[in-house]
Parts: structure tokens; sequence; C-alpha cells
């Protein structure tokens, strides 16, 4: 009897170890997993953290660049242009052998290769994740969930992907924060170029426009199309455009009828920061903030700010620091050291950190200066000059709230 219940409750186990693998493998598609690997992503599962990645997609790397996981990266494709991924070889989708021999497991895409492509990289155990780009708040946590599950399992990965996702947009919220209020919106428009390419409502970037507390001129256009006779009727009281664009919008017969235009409201930004949804989105919602709101953007006086002391004035609501930098120096994008690590310490009492304080002066830490100085009312540039770091040290700077 007793190897009869045996033998019963041995096929009982076989039987649910056999639906167990035939179901997805750790699938993120409701939440985090229980674990990590193996993961399942779509139709996709990767059964161990990849030793190696190749990014053939500038959005994909500019997330991978947000979360700090660049270090897994052993290749990427010419359009991933980052600076910080330079040293990297470039590689296609048709490079199976050398894909290979550099040690790569996974390869990111945001437009699927053809099959004939995806099955030569399968056979060589190389993993083939298309993700396309966010098109909304909610989507961008998709978009981070997914890169980092990819990367560092269904569990660890999956959860820092959606907090760096949200920390980007808590930074965001805290610009709109302190936007001035207005009974007569501005409107504004984001051209791509002078072929009708736009910003449309329909998109995460026209959800930028936005949170800078502004009107989209385009929103009614879809899949970032609007015809220039369109936008002449919303007529957009500010026009933002990657660098070169603003010359070829003079000479066009149609885009030089807009007021805009003719008034010399052109603002030309970075490209990146409107086609990548990397932290450079908090920089485009800064620099049309700025642009259009330029008390956000003007320098304060911080040759009075107290220097640190060891309370905080009575009645203030300012935190004093517990580390005390040299207020003289001038650090930026990769500087490394003590002085560093105080600042990064120091943002990070503030609230301002959201990659651990190293003592390395990298692309996180950088666009932390960047929120610490839009919210204390600095010239937002990035790098902590004397003034910024008088302001950081001192007993009254602006807390960053999430």
């Amino acid at each position: 009897m007793l190897k009869k219940m045996t033998a019963v409750f041995l096929c009982i186990l076989i039987a649910v170890g056999a639906l167990a693998a035939c179901g997805p493998k750790n699938d993120i598609s409701s939440g985090a997993g229980a674990k990590d690997f193996p993961v399942t992503i779509g139709s996709v599962t990767i059964n161990e953290e990849p030793a190696g990645v190749a990014v053939l997609s500038p959005n994909i790397a500019d997330v991978i660049l947000a979360m700090g996981y660049e270090v897994q990266l052993k290749a990427k494709s010419a359009e991933c242009t980052q600076s910080d991924l330079a040293v990297l070889p470039d590689v296609t989708v048709d490079d199976v052998q050398k894909i290979k021999d550099l040690g790569v497991k996974l390869v990111f895409t945001d437009a699927k290769p053809a099959e004939d492509k995806v099955s030569a990289l399968n056979k060589e155990g190389i993993a083939v994740l298309t993700l396309t780009k966010a098109t909304g708040r909610e989507d961008l946590d998709r978009l981070y969930s997914q890169v980092g599950a990819a990367m560092k399992g269904a569990k660890t990965g999956y959860e820092k992907g959606k907090k760096i996702s949200q920390s980007i947009f808590l930074t965001i919220d805290d610009i709109s924060r302190i936007i001035p209020s207005s009974n007569t919106p501005t409107s504004v428009a984001y051209l791509y170029d002078a072929e009708g390419s736009v910003v449309t409502g329909d998109t995460l970037e026209g959800k930028l426009i936005e949170s800078a507390g502004l009107v989209n001129a385009a929103s009614g256009g879809t899949e970032n199309k609007l015809s220039a006779g369109d936008l002449l009727l919303a007529n957009p009281k500010y026009i933002f455009c990657p660098t070169g664009l603003k010359a070829k919008l003079a000479q066009s017969e149609e885009y030089k009828k807009l007021d805009a235009v003719k008034q010399g409201k052109v603002y030309e930004m970075d490209p990146n920061l409107m086609l990548l949804q990397g932290r450079g989105m908090v920089e485009a919602v800064s620099f049309m903030a700025g642009t259009v709101y330029p008390q956000l953007l003007e320098g304060t006086a911080v040759s009075s700010a107290p220097t640190v002391s060891s309370g905080t004035p009575s009645g203030s609501s300012a935190t004093s620091s517990t580390v005390v930098g040299n207020t003289s120096a001038t650090l930026k994008k990769g500087d490394k050291g003590d002085e560093v690590l105080k600042m990064q310490n120091r943002l990070k009492e503030l609230g301002y950190m959201f990659v651990k304080p190293s003592g390395e002066f990298a692309e996180g830490t950088e666009q932390s200066v960047k929120d610490f100085q839009l919210l204390n009312g600095l010239t937002v540039t990035g790098v902590a000059d004397p003034s910024t770091l008088q302001l950081l040290y001192s007993a009254n700077p602006v807390k960053r709230t999430n």
C-alpha cells in the first residue's frame, strides 16, 4: 500500500513539473517575477544573466545608460552615438560570427530583424529581443522594466527598471510644480524637420511638452505627422527643433509664415533630447520650460548663503549637510575622487541621487546635478561649479520631494 501511495505521489510531482515546464518561464507581462532567471519577455526566454549584450537601438542604449547597466555591453550599432559607448565595436544583425566572438548572448533591437537573421543568431545561442519605444508615462515603465529584466532578471532588473523610470518622471513632476501659473496658455511645437515631422499628442514626447507647462500646438496630429498648413492654423508662439534646423525653417516657404519664425522664437536643442528616452528627457523639459519661463533659470546669488553649520536655522525645513566638501572646486562628468563622493552623498541627502554614490562623476550624477540646479534657481549645466557647490553644502538648498 505504501509503495502504491508513493508511486501515485511521484506521478503527481512529475505531472506538475511537466505542466510548469510547458508554461511561461517567469513571464513578466503581469509584473516582477519571483526569481531572476529564467525570464520570459514576450516570446523570448532568457535562461541566465547574459554575459554580454549588443544594443542595436540608440533608444534602448539610452535606457541602459540611465540604468547603469552599460558594463554588460560588448557591442553596439553605428547609430548608438552616445559618448559613453564610443569604445564599443559596431555590429549589425548580419555580423553573427563577430557578435558571437565578442561573447554576446543577447541582442537588443527596436525593429524586429528578418526571421532568417533571428534564426542565425538563435542557432549560436544568442537571444534577440525587440523592444519598441515608450508611448506614454506608464509605457516607459514597461520599456525600462523589460530592459532591466532581460539584463539582470525578472525580479532584480525588473524592479530597478521600474524605479529608474519613475524617478525620471518624479524629477519631471518637480519641474512641473515650479512652473508659474498663467491664465494664458503658451502654445509651442517641436519640429523634427521641415517636411511635416512634429511631436504630436499621441507620443511620450508630446507628454514632455505638457510637463513643461506648455500647450502642444501639434497635439491634433498623429504618429508625429502634421502638415505645415495645419501647424500654421495653430500658430505656436514658440518652436523648438533639433540643432541645425532653424535656418531651414526660415528659408521654407511654408514654415517661414509662422509667427514664431518671423519673431525669432525658434530654439534649437540637442536632437537626442526628444528622440531618446533616457534621462535626457528631464533636460528636454528643463530646456523648454526654462526658455518660455526664463525666471526658472535665473542665477541665484549664493555669495551670502550660510556655510555649513551644526544646525538648521529655526523655523527652516532645510537640511543641514552632514558632509563638507570643497566649495571652490569645479566638478564635471569624468571626474573621480573624494570630492565627487562627498558631492554625491550630499545630493543623496537632499533626494537628488538615483544611483549609488561611487566617487565617479558619470551620467547619473550629471543628471542629479542638473536637477539640483534647476530646482534651486541655478543655471542648468550639469557642471558642479563653486556657486552650485556653495549652495549644495549650505543649510538652505531646496530639497527634492518625491
